[in-house]
């Protein structure tokens, strides 16, 4: 048969993929950096507890963990790097401390040769493991315990209300008393040291750091390593031979069905939308109304970067500070797309296969109220989060975890994981039937079905860290979230449903269809799963993780190749009979998923990921420059796109008023290059060339991101935020205009014959 070659070609990728997963997921307990049960004076005074520093962990988590600067990398990206800058105060108190002691003179002040001296001593100070695995106690001496105390009483300081640093809180976007209580201060920062602590710290029998010498750091030789360099070249080898091959393949193919042919009127028009289609017109007013206000807070936490505690002039930190505004941003951009795409399986289900099972509207209906309570509550936890009125666990459960995509608090995941296995219920039942029906297609169906099992599924990594798990254990199973569900199985899904909606429409033909997305699964899959391993470089992962993340996640932008072909593909469909100018729009945002597949996550994505980038970029703003263009460009594109086909549908016998589309289209793909051309890239580049030059902190700290250039880029992002705001307010316009009116016309005159309602 055609496509049992493909199949067990997806049956290996799966099998081999999460095997290697799975087994560096195992590694990771050996290799990750170990809390202590005590940290201590080499005279025996204890300054920190294993309860401190998870408690400490629940308080960080709390005021808005990633959200507010960033740890190992990844976070926020206006407040620092608390690791890359409490390496370099604690280096410089000691360096200092050791020039006035023996010079009289600052460490600046000494010439090259007694400097090289005192880093020397430096690095033999802090990079030596000193963590006994019988006693699970680190001893640290008298003189790193005072710099310790020095750095401690700096970040106590600005985490509290003292003026002396309001400038540089200011910088930072932080109001004061970002943390209220001293027992909980002293907690938090015994957390930060401890995480700085596994970036100086060598591993057992190793000279590279937990973090695999992340940040990059002079002073104490944080350097990167030949590992690094290495398989960052052999990535480049693998993304050229992969390339060739991919090229070389697909020059081979018929890409096209030789009875392909196209309906001369609209296929669509014959379509009876059932009470649970209709239903799922209000989940596309949720998403609306979700977008025009994570654009809204988007434009509040950009302009925090000029403005650290006021919007314009108007005070506005204390109640909603950058570091709520920022998790609401990336929060609600997940909820909204992810809202799209659940809502179009919702929709595209009873359109395949004809059958409206039993109750079916009672469920969408009652998922829909599900999904409110979980956007509401959430938020309403994260703002008490962060205004310190919750305890730790009930800070856990219903109010912030502090890692980035992932902030809910455990009861919302798991709510939310309960809803996405409903949703999965709804779909299969109204699904089901095509199986029976609809022989022909039973390959594009199993395909569907098992994109959409994945979606609940590879959600639940979200519940498997704890309250106290080891930082590197949540980075891990983060991921699983962020690369897997949201870049992985919902794209196989949002593939399979554009494939259903062009055959449907009988503008693809249902073998080229099947051929064309199962070996896309297979390709997206191969580079896509091990491609995880590059969000894990420097957390707590063994060194193999560099091997495969660097290998793998070249492999990832081989499939991008074909951008163009299939842009042209859908270029062509929007062209092939005039019932199909009705669907203009909705087949130009794919059009621009495409293109923004290309750009956003293969052209900036692979500009970081090599492992020698990432060790001097991560954190820095050209990683918003692949989060922007990948996320919002492809996932965020998609999820519109898919949203209008189902809108389409819903109002097929009535012509549209494409102005407000036409304007949203330009304006949103305009609006989002000017984002990233005038602003994110030249601030990101000016941030690289200083982190090489100086390093991770420099790169971050208030002194290099206030520089007049550097505001005037920040400036600069106006330009492109406005235009899309323009973009964003006409499609929401629109959309609220097929409800009361103003975006409809005449109905359509080319009613199509009425056989073949089905796929």
């Amino acid at each position: 048969m055609r496509y049992t070659r493909l199949w067990i070609s997806l049956a290996i990728v799966f099998i081999v993929s999460f095997a290697i997963l799975g087994y560096y997921g195992g590694r990771l307990y050996q290799t990750m950096p170990p809390i202590p049960d005590r940290v201590v004076s080499s005279d025996g005074t204890v300054l920190y507890t294993k309860q401190d520093i998870q408690d400490g962990q629940n308080v960080w988590q709390s005021i808005g963990g990633q959200e507010l600067g960033s740890i190992w990398g990844h976070g926020a990206y206006v407040a620092p790097d608390w690791n890359a800058d409490w390496l370099h105060r604690e280096s410089m108190w000691l360096l200092n401390s050791w020039a006035q002691k023996e010079r009289g003179k600052q460490y600046s002040a000494l010439d090259d040769e007694t400097k090289a001296a005192l880093r020397a001593r430096l690095k033999n100070e802090i990079r030596p493991n000193t963590y006994n695995k019988e006693t699970k106690e680190i001893t640290l001496s008298p003189l790193r315990i005072q710099a310790i105390q020095q750095v401690s009483d700096h970040y106590a300081a600005l985490f509290t209300d003292d003026t002396s640093v309001d400038k540089l809180r200011e910088a930072y976007a932080m109001p004061k008393n970002v943390i209220k209580d001293d027992t909980r201060l002293r907690a938090f920062i015994s957390y930060i040291w401890w995480t700085t602590w596994a970036t100086e710290t060598n591993r057992p029998g190793d000279n590279v750091t937990y973090t695999n010498n992340w940040p990059n750091e002079d002073l104490i030789e944080n350097k990167a390593t030949s590992e690094m360099l290495v398989w960052s070249v052999v990535s480049f080898v693998l993304l050229l031979a992969g390339v060739g091959a991919l090229a070389w393949y697909h020059a081979t193919q018929n890409h096209h069905d030789d009875d392909e042919s196209f309906p001369k009127k609209d296929p669509l028009l014959a379509l009876s939308a059932t009470p649970s289609m209709k239903a799922t017109q209000k989940y596309f007013w949720v998403v609306a109304a979700l977008w025009l206000v994570q654009v809204l807070l988007g434009a509040v936490t950009g302009h925090y970067q000029v403005e650290g505690s006021a919007f314009y002039g108007i005070p506005i930190a204390d109640y909603i500070p950058y570091s709520l505004t920022r998790s609401w941003h990336t929060q609600l951009g997940i909820l909204w797309i992810a809202t799209a795409w659940l809502a179009t399986g919702l929709f595209i289900g009873p359109a395949v296969s004809g059958y409206e099972p039993k109750f079916q509207r009672f469920g969408v209906n009652f998922l829909f109220v599900c999904l409110l309570i979980i956007v509401v509550g959430s938020m309403i936890g994260q703002w008490m989060a962060v205004q310190q009125k919750l305890g730790h666990v009930t800070n856990f459960w219903f109010g912030h975890q502090g890692y980035e995509y992932t902030d809910t608090g455990r009861f919302w995941q798991i709510f939310l994981t309960v809803g996405l296995f409903l949703w999965l219920f709804l779909m299969v039942r109204s699904i089901w039937p095509a199986f029976k029906n609809l022989k022909e297609s039973r390959h594009l169906l199993a395909l569907f079905l098992i994109a959409s099992t994945a979606i609940p599924v590879f959600y639940i990594p979200a519940l498997l860290w704890g309250q106290h798990s080891n930082l590197a254990i949540a980075e891990y199973w983060r991921w699983w979230v962020v690369h897997l569900w949201v870049e992985g199985f919902f794209e196989v899904f949002a593939t399979v449903v554009m494939a259903f909606l062009f055959t449907r429409m009988g503008l693809l033909g249902l073998r080229t269809a099947t051929t064309s997305v199962l070996f896309s699964t297979v390709i997206f899959l191969f580079g896509g799963i091990i491609g995880t391993f590059h969000h894990l470089y420097f957390s707590g992962t063994p060194t193999g993780v560099i091997a495969f993340g660097a290998s793998f996640s070249a492999l990832e932008v081989v499939p991008l190749v074909l951008i163009g072909f299939e842009a042209y593909e859908n270029l062509t469909r929007s062209r092939a009979r005039q019932w199909v100018a009705a669907y203009k729009w909705p087949i130009y945002f794919f059009i621009s998923v495409a293109f923004w597949n290309l750009v956003g996550a293969g052209l900036f994505g692979f500009f970081i990921n090599p492992p020698i980038a990432l060790y001097y970029m991560q954190g820095l703003n050209t990683t918003a420059v692949h989060g922007h263009t990948a996320l919002f460009g492809v996932y965020g594109m998609l999820g519109i796109g898919l949203m209008l086909f189902c809108l389409r549908g819903l109002t097929v016998k009535k012509e549209w008023r494409t102005g407000p589309l036409k304007l949203a289209f330009w304006a949103i793909n305009i609006g989002l290059a000017l984002m990233v051309l005038i602003s994110l890239i030249p601030i990101g580049l000016m941030q690289t060339w200083a982190s090489v030059q100086h390093g991770m902190w420099y790169a971050r700290s208030a002194e290099f991101m206030s520089r007049d250039i550097v505001h005037f880029f920040v400036w600069m992002r106006i330009i492109g935020d406005t235009i899309f705001s323009i973009g964003a307010l006409a499609l929401v316009w629109f959309i609220i205009g097929l409800k009361t009116g103003w975006s409809l016309t005449k109905d359509r005159l080319d009613y199509a014959e009425t056989e073949n309602k089905n796929v």
